[in-house]
């Protein structure tokens, strides 16, 4: 599995906004993630875009009048929305918003709509008072009940000059609502708690020990824990990542720090995942001001951090504790010693300083150690791919 979306059968409706420009990112994401993506057009959406921009980057005819000339369009609407697994309107305009939630079906668009009987996403974008009128409001609140899922518009300034909700948020934003739609949610009721990223401990004012991590995992790992449902919690050490839609984030700096936020978090988590690249070591006596250059050597004088992992570990109760082990040799030796001393229910081991491995990668390669003795190792894969496949594990040991 490279991604949720991978496979699935994605019908994009853009409808007449000066957002359609976005929807053409939009596209090419989800055909990036592995989507079967086909597009329906309304004729005011192609004064915006062309249908040949669509048609080029899903490698699929579109569809833009239900009486089109070529092949079975009469009844493409039907045959589109029966193998759909999902739908997503972006840019939904007011006028399409207000079709779907009266029923009307006076274009392509709108009668495919009326046929679907997947989840459909809208994503309202238009002038900050066409969105917050009670008419569009009210059409809002109505497809909810029926069922559909709104994702909220962004607020700034839009291109008519108004300032406020209304733009249609950034592609990779929808995707990853589309992703979390899509997911069975099998992680509800759960409370998940993921530690990320480095930590820094600090020499002077501006030096710092640290380590190469990027968070990727850990945010992977949120990020797939909420799509299934999860009530998750991240603990991150500094990182350029952006915070994962629906998820609780704390950011910290130290080792200290760290601990702090988990131990304050971890007694109400039914499954603690710490994929966090933890200082061993700070600093003694770290300078107050910058350390000048001088002549000779320096002697800089560690001590230990607390060691997170193995302190939840003593505490557990009826909680599952997985950890992660980069290794640069003895992978099965080191991550095998780590489980026991640790009290780890799983633990993901991987060989760091390859390409496709290990920190700054979009990719890992990791074997998964058990608390029966076995093993599965996994081929190289995306961080999500990863992600997944250890909730899986975790749900199949409880």
């Amino acid at each position: 599995m490279k991604t949720v979306i991978e496979k699935k059968n994605i019908i994009l409706g853009v409808s007449g906004g000066i957002a359609a420009y976005k929807s053409v990112e939009l596209l090419r994401l989800l055909v990036k993630q592995g989507a079967n993506v086909r597009v329906i057009m309304t004729e005011n959406a192609q004064w915006f875009v062309g249908p040949l921009t669509f048609e080029a980057l899903s490698a699929q005819p579109v569809c833009t009048d239900l009486f089109e000339k070529n092949d079975d369009a009469s009844i493409r609407h039907i045959q589109w929305a029966e193998a759909a697994d999902a739908v997503v309107i972006a840019p939904a305009t007011a006028n399409i918003i207000g079709k779907l939630s009266s029923g009307i079906a006076d274009d392509a668009l709108s009668t495919f709509l009326l046929a679907v009987i997947c989840p459909v996403i809208v994503c309202p974008s238009m002038n900050t008072h066409m969105f917050e009128s009670r008419a569009v409001q009210r059409n809002l609140e109505t497809l909810r009940a029926d069922g559909h899922f709104i994702v909220a518009p962004e607020s700034g300034t839009l291109a008519c000059g108004t300032t406020g909700p209304g733009r249609l948020p950034e592609p990779e934003d929808i995707v990853d609502r589309i992703a979390y739609y899509l997911s069975t949610k099998d992680l509800k009721d759960k409370k998940i708690l993921v530690t990320s990223g480095p930590t820094r401990e600090p020499v002077d004012p501006v030096r710092f020990i640290s380590n190469p991590s990027s968070g990727k995992m850990g945010f992977a790992v949120a990020r797939a824990a909420e799509y299934r449902g999860g009530a998750v919690t991240l603990i991150t050490g500094p990182t350029h990542l952006p915070d994962p839609n629906n998820v609780k984030v704390f950011r910290i700096q130290t080792a200290r720090e760290m601990a702090r936020a988990v131990f304050e978090n971890v007694e109400h988590s039914d499954i603690i995942i710490k994929t966090a690249a933890v200082s061993d070591y700070r600093p003694k006596d770290p300078a107050t001001q910058k350390i000048k250059k001088e002549k000779g050597e320096r002697v800089l004088y560690l001590e230990r951090t607390q060691d997170i992992l193995k302190e939840i570990g003593r505490r557990k109760k009826d909680q599952i504790l997985v950890g992660f082990a980069a290794e640069t040799e003895n992978l099965e030796q080191h991550a095998e010693t780590k489980r026991v001393e640790k009290n780890l229910d799983i633990i993901v081991g991987n060989i760091v300083g390859e390409p496709s491995s290990g920190f700054g990668a979009d990719t890992n390669k990791v074997t998964l150690f058990y608390k029966d003795g076995t093993q599965e190792p996994l081929p190289v894969m995306g961080k999500d791919a990863v992600a997944h496949i250890l909730l899986d594990r975790i749900l199949k040991s409880t």
